[in-house]
Parts: structure tokens; C-alpha cells; sequence
């Protein structure tokens, strides 16, 4: 299907099935121990429709700030970003002509009513934002309908339908373009996944 816009690409069925398989091994680690998911409260005292977990850097729903413990939640320290993955946002990133060195990852688990309004991301440091550097998304499990809009939120959205082992970035001029998932589609997983639901991790470099 792909998407045509300046500074952003989709990556269809980037990651093989077997790698999908070890990913989502990795996500339920991550989501099962230390400083593991939880589900955000946001100010005004909302909560998120999602579990979420940090790696490198804490983002705070709360406060909008990434921090090094979890102040929001339970005060533990965040757990620090394996170098593996990393690496993997890396190579997702050149194939769409960017270079950066992502040191936070949020883990978030979406189950059967999961959903996420639209936002910017625009928490990072001031240097990241000026210098374009990207966001790189990947898609594990059920499909989500992924909202992609413009740089005001009233902006027209397209909705870009993220299977399972899809990855999508976004940089430069397009970084600070609104977005977010209105649903995840049921059943849509490759079977031999074993997942209801979907993860998604979003790298950035602070």
C-alpha cells in the first residue's frame, strides 16, 4: 500500500516472523519484570488506554518529561535500553535515509480496546526535535489503525493499517506531525504468533 509524504516511510512486513517471535518473547519480558508495564495516568487523572513500559529514559504522563525513575508510577528506576535493540532501530532508521542513536524505548501493550489519541511527540530535547531526529515504530501482533496527520491537529489524518512486523518512521520535517491509533483490528495476527493484541515499541533519542 505504502504512504507517500516527505520524511516518512513505511516498512511493510519489515521484521520476518521468526524475528516477530523473538521480539514479542522480549516484549513480554520486559512488560512481566522490573519496572515493568503499567497503565499511565495522565494529568487530569485519565487513564491510558494502553500499558506501557520505558527503556533508557522514563516518560512521565503526568509531568510530559522523561526522567530516570518512574515518579508517576512507583518510583523504581527505569530500566536501561538493551543494546540489541537499539541497534535494530538503527537499521530501521536507514532505510529511510536517517541517522540516530536511540537511547528510549516505550514498550506499550495495546489489548482488544486499545487505543491512542492523537499527539506529537515533542518531549525529547530541544537538540533532537531542532535536528529532525526520527521516531521508529515497530508492529508486533494484531493490526492497529494508525492516525497520521499534520502538524496541527486539525489536519486531515490518513489511516495506515500497521500488521505485525511493520515498521514506520518519521523524521525531519514530518517529526512533529500528529498521530496516533484509533483501534486494533482482532484476529489479524499471523496465527503462529500466539498473540491477542498487539505490541508496539517507539524508539527516539532524547
Amino acid at each position: 500500500m505504502g504512504i507517500s509524504l516527505p520524511d516518512v516511510a513505511w516498512l511493510e512486513r519489515y521484521l520476518p516472523l521468526q524475528d516477530q517471535e523473538a521480539l514479542i518473547a522480549r516484549c513480554r519480558d520486559i512488560m512481566d519484570g522490573p519496572a515493568g508495564g503499567y497503565v499511565p495516568t495522565v494529568r487530569g487523572g485519565g487513564k491510558m488506554h494502553l500499558r506501557m513500559a520505558c527503556l533508557g529514559r522514563h516518560w512521565n504522563a503526568r509531568t510530559y518529561r522523561y526522567e530516570e525513575t518512574r515518579s508517576d508510577h512507583d518510583g523504581l528506576p527505569v530500566a536501561p535500553l538493551p543494546g540489541e535493540l537499539a541497534v535494530l532501530a538503527g537499521q530501521i532508521a536507514r532505510q529511510a535515509d536517517f541517522v540516530f542513536t536511540p537511547d528510549v524505548c516505550i514498550v506499550s501493550w495495546y489489548g482488544p480496546d486499545g487505543r491512542m489519541g492523537l499527539h506529537q511527540d515533542k518531549d525529547e530535547s530541544p537538540a533532537s526535535l531542532g535536528a529532525g531526529l526520527p521516531v521508529v515504530s515497530v508492529s508486533l501482533g494484531d493490526t492497529a489503525r494508525f492516525l497520521f496527520g499534520g502538524m496541527r491537529r486539525r489536519d486531515t489524518v490518513q489511516t495506515v493499517p500497521l500488521a505485525s512486523g511493520d515498521a514506520f518512521i518519521f523524521g525531519g520535517a514530518a517529526r512533529l506531525r500528529y498521530h496516533g491509533v484509533s483501534r486494533i483490528v482482532p484476529q489479524t495476527a499471523p496465527p503462529s504468533l500466539g498473540i491477542e493484541g498487539r505490541f508496539n515499541l517507539t524508539f527516539r533519542q532524547y
